[in-house]
């Protein structure tokens, strides 16, 4: 009986032994699925909030790369000699205006017409400024739907972008901020004067040209140009990358 007893206890450490692994395995099959559901679910809500944090970053990050480099190009051009002694941006007199030039020479009155150039320059640079809010206002109004086709485009995407939408209220909205400054630097009483001496001299034609206008064009030419500049330099220099989200935007 004794030895019936002991024979029993092997066989059945044996099926426990077949047993239990089954159940464990079995478990484990089940936790594993649970947790692969589980992470194929986390991920899918892990992905669209990284999507929906992308959309806010990439907007946020073109738009702080134009706030930035608005603010240098304000910076450098908003000084004395920020168009006039830069010659890439320098604004000459008005093709209609070197008739003028020429005949006023002749007569040896040219210097009038180099002291309105140089007036038109300083009329620039003094309202480059003033200017800056209208460039920051213009920025905020950026959407994301602008922003997707403007992060993968070209190195001055953006500014592109900023000139071709906003180039006509930018225009109007500027017009009086030049028009103050062409007057504050004295630009219209040299332009006065300079035609009234020209208009005295005997068969000359008729010439008239449009200070505001011009200034307004050239002056937002010089800016833009610049501000594309700016831009691609932040798209591919990391130490033009002054702030945390344009690091974190265009890398580096």
């Amino acid at each position: 009986m004794l030895k019936r007893s002991l024979m029993v206890v092997p066989a059945l450490l044996l099926a426990s032994m077949l047993v239990l692994p089954s159940a464990v395995q079995a478990k484990s099959w089940l936790e594993r699925g649970g947790y692969l559901l589980d992470s194929l679910l986390g991920s899918k809500e892990s992905s669209a909030a990284k999507n929906v944090l992308s959309k806010t970053d990439i907007t946020a990050g073109l738009k702080e790369a134009l706030r930035v480099g608005t603010e240098r190009v304000v910076s450098q051009l908003g000084q004395t000699g920020g168009f006039n002694s830069d010659e890439l941006i320098h604004i000459p007199l008005p093709s209609q205006l070197q008739t003028v030039k020429n005949v006023l020479e002749r007569v040896g009155m040219g210097s009038m017409m180099g002291d309105l150039e140089l007036k038109l320059n300083r009329a620039a640079e003094a309202a480059t400024p003033k200017a800056q809010a209208l460039f920051l206002k213009a920025i905020k109004e950026m959407s994301f739907e602008d922003a997707k086709l403007i992060y993968n485009g070209a190195d001055n995407a953006a500014t592109q972008y900023l000139r071709e939408k906003m180039n006509v209220s930018l225009t109007e909205e500027m017009r009086p901020l030049v028009q103050k400054s062409l007057s504050d630097v004295g630009a219209v009483q040299a332009y006065d004067s300079a035609i009234g001496r020209y208009e005295n001299i005997p068969f000359v034609a008729d010439v008239k040209a449009n200070l505001t206008d011009y200034t307004i064009e050239k002056g937002m030419d010089g800016i833009f140009y610049y501000l594309a500049q700016e831009e691609a330099a932040i798209r591919k220099d990391p130490l033009k990358r002054s702030t945390e989200l344009l690091r974190k935007v265009f890398g580096g």
